[in-house]
């Protein structure tokens, strides 16, 4: 069975390191709490959270997939 490969968890991306599921999903919920703070600092009068939290979901899937 040498030309078996066995099956890698960790894949190229992206990004700039090599990641996991869990390492992605993590880089993406610091995303969100960092976008959320400048976004509460800056922009809260203009526009409501509900648009930053949208944004970052819809970033934290394609971090998730892509990355």
């Amino acid at each position: 069975m040498a030309g078996i490969q066995p099956q890698r968890s960790e894949r190229d991306g992206f990004l700039p390191i090599r990641t996991n599921g869990f390492d992605r999903g993590f880089i993406s919920v610091v995303i969100l709490i960092l976008v959320h703070l400048l976004w509460m600092r800056f922009l809260e009068g203009v526009l409501p959270l509900w648009v930053a939290t949208v944004l970052c979901l819809a970033l934290a899937v394609f971090i998730i997939r892509k990355g």
